[in-house]
């Protein structure tokens, strides 16, 4: 089974051995809480890196927003590139909960934009943890919302194995069981195919495609290959298809639910007649029998989850099961920017409650779709392993739990914090476009905070009249879409970002020279000492950072933000002092979670550009990652059915592949590639 193998072309450096050592004797102590007190660019997630190398435990990296958690996907999954990282967030890209406003009789019916490369990503994570322990999973606090019952799930797979004695209508009936579907014209994920007595199986969580060949009811051959092209990829002995759906369960368990739920319906119909409240107890009777029928015929219901405690056959008021019943017992917990992300979690259940207690007192849904929530924050901490929290800024819970604090402020590079500049508000636009044409000038970037989304939208747009390519970065913004953008800031496709919230915690942007803070004086959450310090932690990367804050007024949170900064560069410029140290400006890699589910037509420009400057010239890895982006174009052409295009695109991989072979004798590295 294969280990951690941390692949870094650096060592640990500055205090991080000191941070990385302190962590490893804690985790060793068997101390639950510790806390690693970072500034930001200080390789937080370096250190955490190499801990997990260590360690060698199955980890999960808990994040409080989806783009936060693509940016650490994409920082461990270059440090650990053969091992198994994982990306588990909401799959909705779009979502409006069910709900009921009983004031003016609105109900409001659920309504979802479901993400499947997202979808795929999650059911990728759980049937990784069933196969290898060298998996780490970026995770946003939706991991602690209900999921199959891991038991369940694990049970429902298929197990294939070369000579073994199978019937084909057996396994065909399994694979339908657990939610595939048979599409005998195309190969998609969640579908299989048969030809004679070749099966062919697309599993729910892979982008590659299964071949087994049978021999009368013997498996003679097993192989893994590409759907598209039908190139083989590997030959197994062994291969276990897990379920397509993350919710799966037997006919046993539905009928045994059905009969809770048929029971569970009439005590709900009897309470609301005893109440004279006719209307509910109608219109609860119409509602769960429609989907009683749906889940008797075909097994499945919009909103199934609503029942999920029948299906899990739990008790009334006991925790749902979530991504951490599928850790094992000994797993490392990772909670980014925990002042975050700790909040949230605890948050959670009691919003998620009293929209679904409304919905039961009115009769839209059983009490038992109470069960189908968030964990409990006290659930949460009886199922979570060792944890270490991450944070520049760490907050009270974190303060109060941790059995040790380790602090890192050495930034490897030697760049200290940002000197901060405190100007009125009076003009600030005026001096903002200012301060921007100066980065713009010297091919830097910029952010600017505000404090609404309408603000934020109206500024990026003044600011392309302007002749200055920003754009606006909120919650409204789709998930990858959001990725994209911060991924093109770095490139300058942008120059400047506009945002709120989401451009405090995590952001890596080693660009970005200038960060400003327009009303830094209004009192609230955004503007509150942590808020300030993570802010001006965004321009920490770069050196020539520099922040300017915008107020009438020294509030006590600019104070207490500004002398927390200072008292950090005063460490810094000491030990680069002490040791020598030049500071060197970050020139780090541009890779994001979209290098694994698409290919930007800016990269594709330059794939096609290479190829005309002369294919022989190149080495051996540019080759091949020109071959992995004509792929993954021509999946996509493929996928919006632009079968010449896909066409064409695939005789330049096969060219490529030629030049690989003649060029560095790379032959039997082909069919791997």
């Amino acid at each position: 089974m294969p280990e951690f193998e941390l692949e870094a072309p650096f060592a640990p450096t500055g205090d991080q051995p000191t941070a990385i050592a302190g962590l490893l004797e804690g985790l060793e102590e068997g101390h639950r809480h510790q806390t690693l007190l970072g500034a930001t660019g200080t390789g937080k997630t370096f250190t955490i890196a190499n801990v997990v190398q260590a360690t060698q435990r199955p980890t999960l990296v808990m994040a409080h927003n989806k783009t936060l958690a693509a940016q650490l996907y994409a920082e461990f999954k270059r440090l650990f590139p053969n091992n198994a990282i994982e990306y588990f967030v909401s799959y909705y890209d779009y979502y409006q909960p069910e709900a009921y406003v009983p004031r003016h009789d609105l109900y409001i019916e659920k309504s979802t934009d479901i993400n499947e490369q997202i979808e795929r990503l999650r059911l990728s994570a759980t049937a990784s943890l069933f196969t290898r322990r060298d998996v780490l999973i970026v995770a946003s606090v939706s991991c602690i919302y209900g999921i199959g019952d891991p038991v369940n799930w694990q049970k429902m797979s298929v197990e294939l194995k070369v000579g073994e004695e199978v019937r084909r209508e057996r396994v065909l009936r399994d694979l339908v069981r657990i939610q595939y579907t048979r599409n005998d014209m195309e190969l998609r994920r969640g579908t299989f195919r048969v030809r004679g007595d070749t099966l062919e199986i697309v599993p729910g969580y892979s982008e590659s495609a299964f071949r087994i060949y049978l021999w009368g009811d013997e498996i003679e051959k097993i192989v893994e290959f590409q759907p598209l092209t039908g190139e083989v990829l590997h030959v197994h002995d062994l291969v276990t298809i897990f379920p397509a759906r993350e919710y799966i369960t037997d006919d046993e368990h539905i009928r045994e639910a059905l009969h809770d739920i048929e029971a569970e319906l009439e005590t709900q119909i009897a309470h609301f007649k005893r109440k004279e409240d006719f209307v509910a107890a109608q219109r609860i009777e119409q509602r769960t029998r429609y989907d009683i029928e749906m889940l008797r015929e075909v097994g499945f219901t919009t909103g199934i989850e609503n029942y999920s405690r029948h299906f899990d056959r739990r008790p009334p008021g006991s925790a749902p099961y979530t991504l951490i019943d599928y850790l094992p017992e000994d797993h490392l917990l990772i909670i980014d920017e925990s002042h975050m992300t700790v909040p949230q979690i605890r948050g959670m259940y009691n919003g998620d409650k009293q929209r679904k207690q409304v919905l039961v007192d009115y009769g839209f849904r059983l009490p038992s779709a109470l069960d189908n929530r968030p964990l409990q924050f006290a659930e949460f901490e009886g199922r979570v392993g060792q944890t270490i929290y991450t944070s520049a800024t760490p907050g009270p819970y974190e303060d109060q739990h941790a059995q040790q604090i380790v602090e890192q402020i050495i930034r490897p590079t030697g760049i200290v914090d940002p000197h901060i500049d405190v100007r009125p508000i009076d003009g600030q636009i005026d001096d903002l476009l200012q301060e921007i044409a100066r980065r713009v000038r010297d091919g830097q970037r910029a952010l600017v905070t505000t404090l609404t989304q309408r603000m934020a939208e109206e500024l990026a747009g003044y600011l392309n009249e302007l002749g200055i390519k920003g754009q606006y970065l909120h919650a409204e913004v789709d998930t990858l879409e959001r990725v994209e953008i911060l991924r093109d800031l770095r490139t300058g496709i942008y120059d400047v970002i506009v945002g709120i919230n989401l451009l405090r915690e995590g952001l890596d942007l080693p660009e970005v020279s200038l960060v400003a803070i327009l009303d830094a004086d209004k009192a609230g959450f955004l503007r509150s000492e942590p808020a300030l310090i993570q802010t001006i932690g965004r321009a920490a990367r770069h050196l020539e950072g520099k922040v300017v804050m915008y107020a009438d007024k020294m509030t006590p949170a600019m104070a207490g933000a500004i002398d927390e900064t200072d008292r950090r560069r005063e460490i810094q410029e000491a030990f680069n002092e002490a040791n020598g140290i030049v500071p060197q400006q970050i020139v780090k890699e541009i890779q994001d979670l979209t290098d694994r589910l698409r290919t930007l037509d800016s990269e594709k420009d330059t794939t096609e550009a290479s190829l005309d400057a002369g294919l022989q010239r190149l080495p051996a890895e540019e080759l091949k990652r020109m071959i992995d982006e004509l792929e993954a174009e021509m999946n996509k052409a493929a996928q919006a059915l632009e079968f010449e295009k896909a066409a064409a695109l695939r005789d330049q991989v096969f060219d490529l592949r030629g030049v690989l072979a003649a060029e560095f004798g790379l032959e039997g590295d082909l069919m791997l590639t």
